[in-house]
């Protein structure tokens, strides 16, 4: 094996033994930013119902109650490692509604001004519901564990 076998094979172990932990902290800093967001949408519905009628979305009040009840109980699903994968795809629905309709001219720019689109508010939010979409809710969540009761 030679050295550089070698250094990839540690850096792949050091790599997996990290990947729990780490999905464990985009969980919980992520969910429960996902879930203050949606909570502070519910105290101020009036106020995000009126923006929302400004970027001409239909029945904004009734739309303003949904994003911030999926962001509510979603975050906290995420929180917890429960149903991740699911509440991580409402997330991620929720976030491209919101490129869609509050930050079009940074969802245009994509290509052509990445750095408008990577700025803008919805972007992490995005990032980290699709990373946890993409490698689930890691090791140490109630996913993992109901998963490994159901092999027992």
């Amino acid at each position: 094996m030679t050295l550089l076998s070698k250094l990839h094979a540690l850096l792949a172990t050091i790599g997996k033994f990290l990947q729990s932990p780490l999905l464990l902290v985009i969980r919980l800093y992520w969910g429960w930013q996902f879930f203050i967001d949606g909570k502070g949408k519910l105290q101020n519905l009036d106020k995000v119902a009126s923006y929302f009628a400004t970027l001409n979305i239909p029945m904004p009040r009734a739309n303003a109650i949904i994003a911030a009840v999926i962001q509510c109980v979603c975050g906290l699903l995420l929180l917890a490692g429960l149903f991740t994968r699911f509440a991580a795809l409402a997330l991620i629905g929720i976030m491209c509604v919101a490129y869609a309709t509050a930050e079009r001219e940074a969802l245009r720019a994509i290509f052509s001004n990445p750095d408008k689109f990577l700025g803008a508010d919805p972007f992490l939010f995005l990032f980290a519901a699709v990373i946890v979409f993409a490698f689930g809710p890691g090791k140490i969540s109630l996913d993992a564990l109901f998963c490994r009761n159901r092999k027992e």
